[in-house]
C-alpha cells in the first residue's frame, strides 16, 4: 500500500469574482472526520487504516512558495493528495510534481477550461493553470470533463495545446482515453452541478452529478500519483453539503491513489 501525504493550501487571492476558498481545507477535513459518515470507500477501502501523513495547512502569502512547500512535501516515495485553495494553486503543485514525475497525464474535472491565456491582467489567475501548464510542457495530456463555459479565445487554447475536451452538451464518459502515463487528478467543485455543490464561487448551472464523478475515478485504470480538490467556498455553502461532497471526493480520489 502507498504512503499519502496530505497537505492543505489557504490560497485564494488568484480567484476573479469572490475569496473564500482559503478557508477550505479545515472543512474539508472536518467532513472527513464527521460522526455523520464512516471512514470506508464504496469499495470498502476504510481511509482510517491507510498511511497518511497529514502535514496540515499551510496559509500561503506568496503565491510562489507554494510550489516549493509541495516539492519538501513530495520528498519520499509517498504520493500528495492537496486540499485548496483556488485552482491556481495547481500550476506551482504540478511544477512540483513534474519534477518527480517528469512523463504526467492531467484528468481535470471543471465548469471552466482554465485556459486563459491571461484574466484580469494577471497570468497566475485561477482562470489560467492549465495554459501555464501546458505551455510549460509540465503535462503530456491533459483531459478535461463537464465543461461548460468555453470562450472563443479557450476553445483557440485547447487547440493549441491539443487537449482533449468532454464537454458537458454532448458528454459520453466512455470515451475518455485510457490514461497510460502517471495520472494527476484536478477536481473543481464547480465541476458539479450547483445542486449537488452549492458552496462554490462560480454558480454554472447543467453541471456532473456527484454520481458520475465518483463514478468516473472509480473507473480509472491509472496510476494515480497526485491530486488536489480545490475552488469549495464555505462561504457559500449550504449545511455544509459541499464539504462533505468534497470530503467524499477525497476517500474515493485516496482509493485510487492506494491502488
Amino acid at each position: 500500500m502507498n504512503n499519502i501525504t496530505l497537505q492543505g493550501i489557504q490560497f485564494d487571492e488568484k480567484s476573479s469574482f469572490m475569496r473564500g476558498p482559503a478557508k477550505a481545507p479545515a472543512l474539508i477535513r472536518e467532513a472527513l472526520y464527521s460522526d455523520s459518515a464512516n471512514m470506508f470507500t464504496e469499495d470498502l477501502k476504510d481511509v482510517s487504516k491507510m498511511s497518511i501523513d497529514d502535514k496540515g495547512d499551510f496559509e500561503i502569502e506568496e503565491y510562489f512558495n507554494i510550489e516549493a512547500i509541495t516539492s519538501r512535501n513530495l520528498e519520499g516515495d509517498g504520493k500528495l493528495l492537496t486540499l485548496g485553495g483556488d485552482h491556481s494553486i495547481t500550476y506551482p503543485l504540478i511544477k512540483a510534481h513534474h519534477e518527480k514525475y517528469p512523463t504526467l497525464d492531467i484528468l481535470h474535472i471543471d465548469a471552466h477550461g482554465d485556459l486563459y491565456d491571461e484574466l484580469n491582467g494577471d497570468k497566475y489567475s485561477h482562470g489560467c493553470p492549465f495554459a501555464r501548464i501546458m505551455e510549460s510542457g509540465l503535462a503530456t495530456n491533459l483531459v478535461q470533463v463537464g465543461i461548460r463555459t468555453l470562450t472563443a479565445h479557450q476553445q483557440e487554447q485547447a487547440e493549441k495545446f491539443n487537449v482533449e475536451i468532454h464537454q458537458m452538451k454532448n458528454l459520453d464518459l466512455s470515451k475518455i482515453r485510457k490514461f497510460e502515463n502517471p495520472l494527476y487528478i484536478s477536481l473543481d467543485m464547480d465541476a458539479f452541478d450547483p445542486a449537488f455543490a452549492p458552496g462554490v464561487s462560480h454558480y454554472e448551472p447543467g453541471g456532473l452529478s456527484s454520481r458520475q464523478v465518483i463514478d468516473l475515478i472509480q473507473n480509472l485504470d491509472a496510476e494515480v500519483v497526485g491530486a488536489d480538490i480545490v475552488e469549495y467556498n464555505p462561504d457559500k455553502d449550504f449545511q455544509k453539503m459541499t464539504a462533505y461532497l468534497a470530503a467524499k471526493m477525497m476517500k474515493e480520489i485516496l482509493a485510487k491513489m492506494v491502488d
